[in-house]
């Protein structure tokens, strides 16, 4: 007997953004865009937090707080220390991940086979907003716009 999907709604936003991945992104070439952008940006990100991080600790450290803002006085240096430790962490993954990422660039595909691509990522997650998907939900579950029949007065 096949197991249910989660239904909380961390699991319901992951389900979404999956499928909205999939049907916005359907090819190889682009899944292999964005996975290589996605680990860019995440980088840049954690990156740059760690050098704000680093930066405040620094001052902090050389006595010069008074230019700190109002909104980093309410972290403390234990809790920058960690997440500097953390985010290291992070960083060290990401440049393993972007390395095995080159590997998966090299790999190139024919159109054939981008065009199977395509048709799968149609089967995996449909466009919700499809007509024939609407009615079908409405004939599944009930929605605000679809009373319960048995609930008319």
């Amino acid at each position: 007997m096949p197991e249910e999907p989660c239904q909380c709604s961390d699991c319901q936003r992951f389900y979404k953004e999956h499928d909205r991945l999939i049907r916005e992104f359907p090819t190889f070439n682009q899944q292999q865009e964005l996975n290589w952008t996605s680990i860019q940006s995440f980088r840049t990100l954690c990156s740059k937090v760690t050098s704000e991080l680093q930066r405040q600790l620094s001052e902090r450290e050389s006595n010069e707080d008074i230019n700190i803002s109002p909104e980093d006085k309410h972290i403390s240096d234990m809790e920058i220390t960690e997440a500097l430790d953390e985010l290291e962490s992070v960083n060290a993954y990401l440049y393993s991940i972007e390395a095995l990422m080159e590997r998966i660039f090299d790999i190139k595909i024919s159109k054939n086979i981008e065009s199977k691509f395509k048709e799968i990522a149609n089967e995996l997650a449909p466009d919700p907003l499809n007509v024939d998907r609407l009615i079908l939900n409405r004939l599944f579950h009930q929605t605000p716009d679809f009373p319960d029949k048995n609930n008319i007065t």
